[in-house]
């Protein structure tokens, strides 16, 4: 017997040569689904691991010349206790939150008063009546004290030469890694792109050119890297030159240190990058500041990356709202913004949930700096965000999958986020969906996209 027509969905399927023809019936823990078979030939000769949807990375590599010049950085260094710093300063990072605003900071203060006051009140003599100077004293002292206790205390980190080279120990792999899986989704599914320019705002090590160059380097002319420390600017540097304290020939040409972006903004880029830098910005006024200076300044895609935290994902989602609003009050590219990836939509991001907010996050492995603390291989959790100047016409609204993917018996779970702006969970299998769909979901990993869609009009059941 079928399920009604409120509770199933039909999907299509798309291969490399398919057209809108080919149908695929497509579940959401719902059983009764229609069947629909495909042709067994729609991948050509490409094997079900290397579907169109596939943009996951093995693992990443650091270039071998920047491994040793990072390895000839510490052993230069007179530091001591370096493994312990970088412990340190990478869980300090990682558990680093957004400074609080301060009108925020005024509510807090205002709910805590009151929840005092009224724990104060009825051991009065009389509950109504107004409190004393001395009590009204007390009272804020109290507010002030939990106030300390319960707010996080958000300080500007201030690079110095040795804060700089633990920096460099503690996130110049991990962040390479982010940055390259980011970079690896525009070249698989945009081939044709060749960026001549590059910006790279808040580029601490100066990781991000590196990627771009493993990415682009056939074709990328300029690598303007921007940071307010000078110390951080001159690691970046001296790693770009093999690690060598005086003058060298760069490793590849091309590549600027600036402090401060260009001022004009008729000067734009092919690719601008923040990486892991947003949270250094002291307000939401500069933060949004900062993101319509670097969306003024993209000529073709915006990338972000920052940890894959909930602060992190917020403050992406808080990115994607300003440049998808509009808000810049100068137009200078009338092209429109659209969200190239993660997101297969554009409607608010399902996972930011006020009851039960999720990060949207993914995995990259990849091997770290050989340093005698460091195992073979590891894995950076992050959170990212490209946006793309144009109308995006002719992308796949492909669903993203945003777990890891559970292989049992006969059947598939694949947690998906998909255009209409729902989470999905879908269990596939071989009898209802097909060998093809079976076989491409079984196969795909988190931070893949599978090739489906949903006919317009379609109903949509819930979980």
């Amino acid at each position: 017997m079928a399920a009604p027509a409120a509770a199933r969905r039909v999907w299509r399927f798309w291969g490399p040569r398919d057209g809108p023809s080919t149908l695929r019936a497509f579940s959401t823990i719902i059983p009764r689904v229609s069947q629909v078979d495909n042709s067994s030939d729609f991948l050509g000769n490409v094997p079900h691991r290397r579907h169109p949807g596939v943009l996951h990375l093995r693992s990443v590599r650091l270039p071998a010349e920047l491994v040793k010049a990072a390895q000839l950085l510490v052993e230069q260094s007179t530091m001591h206790g370096l493994k312990d710093q970088v412990v340190a300063l990478t869980n300090y990072l990682w558990s680093r939150k957004r400074p609080l605003e301060a009108s925020e900071l005024q509510r807090r203060g205002q709910q805590l008063e009151q929840q005092l006051r009224e724990k104060v009140q009825p051991h009065t003599a009389d509950a109504s009546s107004p409190l004393t100077d001395a009590e009204k004293e007390k009272l804020q002292r109290r507010v002030l004290n939990r106030l300390r206790k319960t707010t996080y205390h958000w300080e500007a980190l201030r690079y110095t030469d040795e804060l700089s080279l633990v920096y460099m120990a503690a996130r110049l792999d991990g962040g390479f890694a982010a940055v390259s899986r980011a970079f690896h989704e525009i070249q698989k599914r945009v081939p044709a792109f060749a960026p001549r320019t590059l910006l790279d705002f808040g580029s601490g090590t100066g990781s991000v050119s590196w990627a771009a160059h493993g990415a682009w380097g056939q074709t990328l002319r300029e690598y303007l890297c921007v940071d307010s420390s000078a110390p951080m600017l001159t690691l970046a540097e001296r790693l770009l030159q093999g690690g060598s304290e005086s003058p060298q020939t760069p490793l590849f040409p091309g590549v600027y240190f600036r402090q401060f972006l260009p001022v004009s903004p008729k000067v734009k880029f092919d690719v601008v990058v923040s990486a892991f830098s947003l949270n250094e910005l002291p307000s939401l006024a500069e933060r949004r500041e900062t993101i319509q200076t670097l969306w003024r300044k993209t000529d073709g895609f915006l990338v972000l990356v920052e940890n894959g935290t909930k602060e992190g994902h917020q403050m992406l989602m808080e990115a994607r709202e300003i440049v998808l609003g509009g808000g810049d009050k100068v137009l200078h590219d009338p092209r429109e913004a659209h969200v190239f990836a993660p997101c297969p939509h554009h409607l608010p991001c399902p996972r930011l949930n006020p009851e039960r907010p999720l990060p949207c996050n993914y995995l990259q492995a990849y091997h770290p700096l050989p340093f005698h603390w460091n195992p073979a291989l590891k894995e950076e959790l992050f959170s990212f965000l490209i946006l793309r100047r144009g109308p995006g016409e002719g992308e796949e609204p492909w669903p993203r999958i945003t777990q890891a993917v559970l292989g049992c018996a006969r059947h598939v779970h694949c947690h998906l986020c998909c255009a209409d702006g729902s989470l999905q969970h879908a269990v596939i299998t071989a009898r209802r969906h097909g060998r093809d769909l079976y076989r491409c979901a079984r196969l795909s990993h988190w931070g893949d996209r599978l090739p489906v869609t949903m006919p317009p009009g379609e109903a949509v059941p819930g979980e």
